[in-house]
């Protein structure tokens, strides 16, 4: 069958997806490893027997809605390409806020910065791609999310960077650092209720949360002033609706200069504060 054959017939399974004739070019890239020009130009490249079924299956998981960063297993963000798995989320543009907010708060010596539920690494090693001077540990709960966040740092020959195992503080003893970053569950179970659809593939305890949403969050919050310098930073990715609630947690725990960021939507999406002593 030749590539056109099978884009005609990919297009009539994906009619009811959005974007569909890019996703099946994606599909055809990733299967046969060549770049979307050279798919574009070849169309009358003879698929051979192993190519089409591998291209089948890739399209019928496409057609009950699993996100295309699961199918080829790659997802972009700041820039980077990370290999991630149905085991981490699926980085978004979004986050990059907080590793922008990060990045301006780091003067010029070396920092040490702890990034909790790193998942597939993206935030942890876009702030050490970024800062090579300065020291990032990332932490998870499962050592097969921890070793694909090191799969990651090793692609990008990372030397500042270091990932284990914990459950947020639990394996941390006597270390501080100048900003400590998490992008932590904060969907309630109502959320998740009408958001299922289009979350689904995804991991669920990197989703959900329970008090409202608000149970890892205030662990964070408080618990980070036992492992921050002095005038250290926590930086907190949130939900867009959950702003004032965050900025209540900050004020409780005695955080300074409590700031809230805008996401590439305009809606609020990262809370950062300042330990006062």
């Amino acid at each position: 069958m030749k590539i056109k054959k099978w884009k005609k017939f990919a297009s009539n399974v994906l009619a009811n997806i959005n974007n569909s004739i890019l996703d099946i070019d994606v599909l055809l890239t990733y299967v046969l490893n060549k770049p979307r020009s050279w798919i574009l130009c070849y169309e009358d490249y003879d698929l051979n027997s192993k190519e089409i079924k591998m291209l089948n299956k890739l399209l019928i998981r496409r057609f009950y809605n699993e996100p295309l960063a699961y199918l080829i297993q790659t997802k972009e963000f700041w820039s980077l390409n990370f290999f991630i798995s149905n085991k981490t989320l699926i980085p978004r543009p979004d986050s990059e806020i907080l590793v922008e907010q990060s990045l301006m708060k780091i003067k010029n010596y070396p920092y040490k910065i702890l990034d909790l539920g790193t998942g597939c690494g993206n935030i942890a090693i876009a702030i050490a791609h970024s800062k090579l001077n300065c020291h990032v540990t990332g932490i998870d709960y499962s050592s097969e999310i921890i070793n694909i966040a090191r799969y990651n740092a090793n692609n990008f020959n990372l030397k500042n960077i270091i990932f284990f195992c914990s459950n947020w503080f639990s394996s941390i003893c006597n270390t501080k650092y100048h900003i400590i970053v998490s992008n932590p569950p904060y969907i309630s179970y109502k959320e998740f209720f009408f958001l299922k659809n289009n979350l689904k593939f995804e991991p669920i305890t990197a989703l959900i949360s329970k008090n409202n949403g608000f149970s890892d969050i205030i662990k964070i919050i408080k618990y980070s002033q036992d492992y921050l310098f002095n005038k250290g930073w926590l930086l907190i990715e949130h939900g867009w609706k959950q702003k004032k609630m965050i900025q209540k947690l900050f004020k409780l725990y005695n955080y300074i200069n409590i700031q809230t960021y805008k996401d590439y939507s305009g809606k609020n999406r990262v809370t950062s504060g300042q330990k006062y002593y």
